[in-house]
């Protein structure tokens, strides 16, 4: 079992920025694809971003394209989402998302370990 802890959201002013960690422990951190979603209220749950176990390969949703950046580091069993140039369709609950052999990162159906999430708000 995958035991996943999200940490870092809080309020933040538009234009600003935040860095998410997540940290999971219980099995090889270094052969898990990770990903971020969010959900907003009255909202279903969202991709974000995602990063391969194998080579660190990125792929971004469009809407966060160029402004957030995913990344690991597997000697601290920790990934990260810094978020840059936040915009007022960003606040949500942000997820973190782990899985073994998932084959389409941006299905929260192929991730069989979640947290519990944090919040993220905006400010205009």
């Amino acid at each position: 079992q995958v035991h996943v802890v999200e940490s870092g959201g809080g309020l933040v002013q538009a234009g600003g920025s935040l860095r998410l960690s997540c940290v999971a422990s219980g099995v090889d951190f270094s052969s898990l694809t990770l990903a971020w979603f969010r959900q907003a209220p009255g909202k279903e749950r969202a991709f974000v971003a995602t990063i391969s176990w194998r080579d660190s390969s990125t792929y971004y949703a469009d809407s966060v394209k160029g402004r957030f950046t995913i990344s690991r580091d597997d000697a601290k069993r920790t990934m990260y989402l810094q978020m840059d140039s936040l915009k007022p369709g960003d606040p949500a609950v942000y997820y973190c998302a782990a899985g073994l052999e998932v084959v389409d990162e941006s299905l929260k159906e192929a991730y069989e370990n979640w947290g519990q999430g944090t919040q993220v708000t905006v400010s205009s």
